[in-house]
């Protein structure tokens, strides 16, 4: 059987240095960071007062006030960036076969602000059950993939994917497979996280996973940076539209960059480390660099998952060595979490926008707020320190890594007929 070949027609974003794809990717290339104090609840007892917080978001200035009491803020994001990345697309086209048109939409918590909100009602109410209707649904991880749906007539496949940080680069990799399998003519794929909540923060400082850089928080997101004590936690998401060549091209859609291959891999290592070698990354990579047929020696870029932690900065860029080999040193490497903070169950699709916006510019955006080298990394990699490069990017990877050991690697080209 013939794979069909896929490439990208739409994107959007909605993400702490940027509320549409414009913004995000000139904040990107500029190296601006979205930390700042938590504005959404009171940390006064929390370890943590920062975040990455989508800054200057009006739900009524997207929905009508009635719609918008439908969706938890990580739906929100979810139909923000859809639309975004649909209305780019032209996919909201009457003419279109809707019916083949799918939906995967992921998270890697769901709805954690509706949650806390229900239950603390619960508490104060005496214990008495007067759950709101629309708890369930505004909180399943699920229901954005469905909302899309609803609203754009997509009847095609239509589910969520979870795998933690990883979900919405499995998001990708599932669009990817069933289009080039001819199940679907395109998919709206990608994920949204709003985890900036008592329970998000709370969680991850328990776990001593996220930075407690209270009085530096702009730089307190320090991927490969010898100080780094944990990651930012981030909110926001994207969506990007996956589409059959032969079809996108009949319709006269424009074409961001052709989608190369995809590589997944489980660890088998640990509940929430890192396999110390990197093992299950280097897997997923060998497999999306051998899944399109390439060299490891085509990769001009990779968006390193890089979030900061102590362990998972050292593992990334062993792996990284152990299949790219002298190559390594000609790739340019980043983290645009060091900008954006780490949007959890979103981050997969924003570094894949990233990604494909790299390969479509030829620019690299830059790894911010690093100061000293670790000697346990290998500094001579070009990790695009400080400010962005301008150089050729024709084919590009992007790694996402989740707890439970889920890794998943996705790779872009630059279209050629």
């Amino acid at each position: 059987m013939e794979l069909k070949r896929v490439v990208v027609t739409g994107i959007g974003a909605i993400t702490p240095i940027g509320n549409n794809v414009h913004d995000y990717w000139n904040a990107l290339q500029q190296g601006v960071s979205g930390a700042a104090e938590i504005t959404l609840f009171n940390t006064e007892k929390f370890k943590t007062r920062f975040a990455c917080e989508v800054k200057n978001f009006n739900p009524l200035d997207y929905f009508d006030r009635k719609e918008a009491r439908k969706y938890d803020r990580y739906a929100q994001f979810g139909m923000v960036a859809a639309r975004e990345a649909i209305l780019d697309a032209n996919l909201d086209d009457k003419n279109l076969d809707g019916d083949r048109i799918g939906v995967i939409w992921a998270s890697g918590i769901g709805g954690l602000r509706t949650f806390h909100d229900e239950v603390a009602g619960f508490v104060k109410g005496g214990g008495i059950p007067r759950y709101s209707p629309f708890f369930i649904p505004k909180m399943i991880a699920d229901i954005t993939a469905g909302h899309i749906s609803i609203q754009y007539g997509f009847r095609g496949p239509n589910f969520a994917t979870v795998s933690a940080c990883a979900s919405s680069a499995n998001a990708l990799a599932d669009a990817f497979n069933y289009i080039r399998l001819g199940k679907a003519i395109a998919f709206v794929a990608g994920g949204s996280e709003a985890a900036v909540t008592e329970e998000g923060i709370g969680g991850f400082n328990a776990m001593h996973a996220i930075s407690t850089r209270n009085d530096d928080p702009k730089t307190a997101s320090r991927p490969f940076d010898k100080e780094r004590d944990g990651f930012v936690v981030g909110e926001g998401g994207g969506g990007m539209i996956f589409e059959e060549l032969e079809h996108a091209k009949a319709r006269g859609a424009k074409i961001y960059a052709e989608v190369a291959g995809a590589g997944l891999s489980g660890d088998a290592y640990h509940m929430t480390s890192p396999h110390p070698e990197g093992y299950g990354a280097y897997l997923c990579m060998k497999a999306a660099v051998e899944d399109g047929n390439l060299s490891p020696n085509d990769i001009d870029h990779i968006n390193t998952h890089g979030t900061s932690t102590p362990a998972g900065d050292i593992v990334e860029p062993k792996a990284i060595l152990s299949f790219f080999k002298e190559h390594a040193y000609n790739i340019s490497i980043n983290s645009t979490k060091s900008m954006t903070g780490h949007l959890l169950g979103g981050t997969g699709v924003t570094e894949a926008i990233a990604t494909t916006l790299a390969v479509k510019n030829d620019i690299v955006p830059p790894t911010i707020n690093h100061f000293t080298d670790d000697p346990e990394i290998d500094n001579k990699l070009d990790f695009t320190f400080g400010k962005a490069k301008k150089r050729n990017v024709n084919i590009a990877l992007s790694n996402t890594f989740g707890f439970g050991g889920h890794n998943a690697s996705i790779i872009f080209k630059k279209f050629v007929e």
